[in-house]
C-alpha cells in the first residue's frame, strides 16, 4: 500500500450546494493515518474521543490548517474521490466526517505533502484508504438519532460537548437557556466543546444550535433539572 500514500482528491461540504453556498470540487491531497485498526484515529482536536462510541467509526478525517478553521469545521461533512490515476482510482465517491486536525510540517515545502500548510489536505483511516475509495453511499449526516449533549465542568463552568449533529454537521453557534433564565450565548473552548459561566445547577435546559448552512435547531428542555457533570442528553436532530 505503500503506492497509495499521496493520491490527488477533490473534495467538497457534503450538502453546500444543497442549502445554497455555492462552490465546488476543488483539487487537494489525500493520505493514510492510524494504523489498520484506526486506534490512531480517536480523540484529537474536535474532543470527540472514542469515534466508535460517538456513532462515527472510520469513515472520518484529519484536515489541515487550511481546511480546520480553527475547530469550527469539526463535524463537517467531506464528499471524496480519487481522480486522475486510473491504476488505483474507483468511480464513484465516499463521505467522511471530519473529526480531527493534521498540524502543519512547517520543514517540508508547500507541495511535499501530508501537514504542509497552506495545502488542502485531508487524512483518512488506512481501513478507508485500503478500499480506494469506491462508490459508497454513506449518508452519514442522516442521523438517526437526534443531537447529543455531553455535559463536562463544574458549578459557574458548564462544557458542553455537542456530538451526532445531522445536516451540515459543524455546528458554528450554540445557545444554551435554563428554566429560569432566557436564551444565552455560549462561546466555543476547543472543537466542539461549548462553554457557559452561568449557574445551571437544578434547572432543566434547552440548547439552540445552529450549522455553518444557516439552519437553527432548538431542542427545548432536553436536559431534566436534575442532571449532573458527565451526563448525555439527546435532542432533536436536523431533517
Amino acid at each position: 500500500m505503500a503506492l497509495l500514500g499521496l493520491v490527488l482528491m477533490g473534495f467538497l461540504p457534503l450538502f453546500s450546494h444543497a442549502y445554497g453556498h455555492g462552490g465546488g470540487w476543488i483539487d487537494a491531497h489525500a493520505t493514510f493515518y492510524g494504523g489498520g485498526d484506526a486506534s490512531g484515529t480517536m480523540g484529537g482536536a474536535c474532543g470527540y474521543g472514542n469515534l466508535y462510541s460517538q456513532g462515527y467509526g472510520t469513515n472520518t478525517a484529519a484536515l489541515s490548517t487550511a481546511l480546520f478553521n480553527n475547530g469550527l469545521s469539526c463535524g463537517a461533512c467531506f464528499e471524496i474521490k480519487c481522480v486522475n490515476d486510473p491504476r488505483w482510482c474507483l468511480p464513484g465517491s465516499t463521505v467522511v466526517t471530519a473529526t480531527k486536525f493534521c498540524p502543519p510540517n512547517n520543514a517540508l515545502s508547500n507541495n511535499a505533502g501530508a501537514g504542509a500548510t497552506p495545502l488542502s489536505i485531508i487524512l483518512i483511516s488506512l481501513s478507508l484508504f485500503s478500499s480506494k475509495l469506491p462508490n459508497t453511499e454513506l449518508g452519514l449526516f442522516l442521523k438517526r438519532e437526534g443531537i447529543r449533549f455531553t455535559i463536562n465542568g463544574h458549578s459557574y463552568f458548564n462544557l458542553v460537548l455537542i456530538t451526532n449533529v445531522g445536516g451540515a454537521g459543524d455546528v458554528q453557534s450554540v445557545s444554551i437557556k435554563g428554566s429560569r433564565t432566557g436564551w444565552q450565548p455560549m462561546t466555543r473552548n476547543w472543537g466542539q466543546n461549548w462553554q457557559s459561566n452561568t449557574y445551571l445547577n437544578g434547572k432543566s435546559l434547552s440548547f439552540k444550535v445552529t450549522t455553518s448552512d444557516g439552519r437553527t435547531l432548538v431542542s427545548n428542555n432536553v436536559v431534566p433539572p436534575n442532571w449532573s457533570f458527565g451526563q448525555t442528553f439527546t435532542g432533536l436532530q436536523f431533517s
